[in-house]
């Protein structure tokens, strides 16, 4: 079975051979022309084979014409008939022939020549996109360290099965996705996700392939085969989005197929015109010829591929994956941002953010909370020994769990509990005013309270309170005010959580009360989104699973932290590959560029090829110039387009990205 990365290469070598092919037909036609200038500038001119000088002009002419126009029109002639495409090449052919027809055949070489270079300067240009990407396969090693039995022995990466133990070693790339399961330390996973700083793993985290490990030396059990690793679906995703046209890539090919039939009608009712104005024969082809070279849509049709494929190609280097330049192009116009709150907006992790204390310590009451919430697995009770690690506590015995409530144990011989208001109403625990007031400011807030206390009855007292919140992701504001600086519209929050919890989150982060819809089902979500897609194009943003049916539903789905994910790397039209909320508006700030650079070329293409068109018409443009506006606005295009290739994103607020010259954790649920 072919694999993607095996398709790109073979592609890619395609490519290069192809350029080498290109480039040596222009040496041939560039010394053929020289060649015929020589012999015409040494009077051999129209001499034939009778002298030395019209051998130079006879041969050197014909190896110009037949190595700048006989592969282009072959190659012209085949998409003709095999696929019934016009080809522009087909118009250059015409119109060198028409201007040997009528004896200017230096022209005509001349035209050849410019056409052949600007053919392989446009096929070396728009490959640099293929060969951007192509570098992601560099990323993958040949070979794994396999450990079995206490051996380890080097084994093709293909041949690496689900299960089996890979040791990897300081400085080594990761060859496969899998998880952790001996040493700590720290890997760089920017070529995957683009995260700047490396990201520390201990048994358990997952590890992506393509990856580079730091100082430790890590085992990690192999979780996909090679073929369905980030890396590998990485390179599979991004070469079928370079396949997927946008609207203005349709646009411009529908545009390209039928202006060139209008161009070759037009050259010839043109020829017409100037035959009845009393033109002279030779004269009035001549110009018919050069019409058909300076109208030649070729600046419009190469204009729009030539951004989006750069755009897309250095998405994928900063670990943001558009699904084609449709979804390039959409996000750069979305006017409303709706955004998931669990796992987007928040960590979708449980942690402490408030400790109350009453009658005893902070650092106690988190000990002695801890201690009673040792064998729980409840979310709440983890955040709390998590925060409590460190903190010198008794351990607790006689651990009961009361459903829906809490827990109550024994710790140096008293009774303690830890749980909620309905575990302290249960016990008949009394709660003075200083324990409510407190409760009601912190459930305002958003958190999960846990009353902490000993004893029951009017023995019993409440010794604090701790909050429990899933925690703001800390670029969670900058990435929504980097957007609105950026031209959206509105930010919106959806989510299934309680109206307290998503005020309190959305307060955090710069979202206005109006615009928090809460206590949403999946379903809620879908019919929300179509009402806001009412208002103007919306993009969603989500964890790429739970929230498939809303992005399905936006005119843009972004999946965020899809890096491993299969069901979020097809669920959305983009995908942040890490979790990092400022991929947002960087990739925002990449389509809209990307777009901006759209209507440049467009605009310039289009308005370079009507300037030579009415020159053409009212005087009698140079054939030769003809040609060097049309090839070199062509060329000018294409580069204007790879420009994207050196796109910089940005961080902070003021700013998301840059075209090159040469590109904290809130209290809250």
């Amino acid at each position: 079975m072919q694999t993607p990365g095996s398709r790109l290469a073979e592609e890619l070598a395609a490519e290069r051979a192809k350029v080498r092919r290109e480039l040596t037909y222009t040496g041939i036609t560039a010394l053929g022309l020289v060649a015929g200038l020589i012999g015409g500038w040494l009077g051999g001119e129209g001499a034939w084979l009778s002298t030395g000088a019209g051998a130079a002009w006879t041969f050197g002419f014909a190896a110009a014409y037949l190595a700048g126009g006989v592969p282009a029109a072959r190659d012209a002639l085949r998409r003709l008939f095999t696929r019934g495409r016009r080809s522009i090449d087909m118009l250059m052919a015409l119109a060198a022939a028409a201007a040997a027809l009528v004896g200017e055949v230096r022209d005509g070489a001349i035209l050849q020549f410019l056409s052949s270079l600007a053919e392989s300067l446009e096929g070396y240009a728009l490959g640099t996109t293929t060969r951007a990407v192509a570098s992601l396969m560099d990323l993958r090693p040949e070979t794994a360290n396999v450990v079995e039995g206490g051996v380890t022995s080097v084994v093709p990466v293909a041949d690496v099965r689900v299960g089996q133990v890979i040791l990897v070693r300081p400085g080594e790339r990761v060859p496969l996705d899998g998880v952790v399961v001996s040493g700590a330390g720290h890997v760089d996973q920017s070529p995957i996700t683009g995260e700047s700083v490396p990201v520390d793993k201990e048994p358990g985290d997952p590890m992506f392939a393509g990856s580079v490990n730091g100082h430790a030396v890590l085992e990690v059990r192999v979780t996909k085969p090679a073929s369905e690793s980030t890396l590998a679906r990485l390179i599979h995703l991004v070469t079928v989005a370079q396949s997927q046209r946008s609207p203005s890539q349709r646009f411009s090919d529908w545009f390209g197929q039928r202006y060139t039939v209008l161009v070759l009608v037009g050259s010839v009712v043109a020829l017409g015109a100037f035959l009845l104005l009393g033109v002279p024969r030779d004269d009035a082809l001549y110009r018919a010829a050069t019409l058909l070279v300076v109208a030649s849509p070729c600046a419009v049709v190469i204009s729009v591929p030539a951004a989006v494929l750069s755009a897309l190609a250095r998405s994928a280097r900063f670990g943001v994956l558009f699904k084609g330049g449709a979804a390039l192009e959409d996000l750069g116009g979305v006017d409303i941002v709706a955004v998931d709150k669990t796992g987007t907006l928040t960590e979708a992790r449980m942690r402490v953010t408030e400790v109350v204390p009453f009658a005893v310590g902070r650092e106690a009451l988190l000990g002695l909370a801890a201690s009673v919430e040792s064998g729980s697995e409840h979310p709440v009770a983890k955040a709390i020994v998590e925060a409590a690690a460190g903190l010198a506590a008794p351990p607790a015995v006689g651990t009961v769990a009361v459903p829906g409530k809490g827990v109550v144990a024994e710790v140096a011989g008293v009774r303690h509990w830890a749980g909620n208001a309905k575990l302290a109403a249960e016990l008949e625990v009394p709660l003075p005013d200083e324990v409510r007031e407190a409760a009601t400011r912190l459930e305002s807030g958003g958190h999960t309270l846990t009353f902490v206390g000993r004893g029951a009855g009017a023995e019993g007292e409440v010794l604090g309170l701790i909050g429990v919140a899933d925690a703001v992701r800390p670029s969670a504001a900058r990435a929504l005010q980097a957007l609105r600086d950026a031209g959206v519209k509105r930010v919106v929050m959806m989510t299934g959580d309680n109206a307290v919890t998503a005020r309190s989150v959305a307060a955090a982060v710069g979202i206005r009360p109006e615009d928090v819809s809460a206590d949403l089902l999946p379903t809620d979500k879908v019919e929300r989104v179509a009402e806001l897609g009412r208002e103007g194009t919306v993009a969603f943003v989500g964890d790429g699973v739970n929230d498939a049916g809303a992005l399905a539903a936006a005119s843009v789905g972004v999946a965020m932290g899809a890096a491993g994910t299969d069901a979020a790397l097809e669920a959305a039209d983009v995908a942040l590959l890490s979790n990092d909320l400022e991929r947002l508006p960087q990739a925002h700030a990449l389509a809209r560029t990307a777009n901006g650079v759209i209507k440049q070329n467009l605009y310039f293409a289009l308005g370079i090829m009507a300037l030579m068109v009415v020159f053409t018409l009212l005087g009698r443009l140079p054939l030769p110039l003809g040609v060097l506006g049309h090839e070199g606005g062509t060329i000018l295009v294409v580069l204007n387009g790879l420009r994207l290739l050196g796109w910089q994103p940005r961080t902070g607020r003021g700013g998301t990205g840059r075209l090159a010259e040469a590109p904290t954790a809130a209290p809250a649920g």
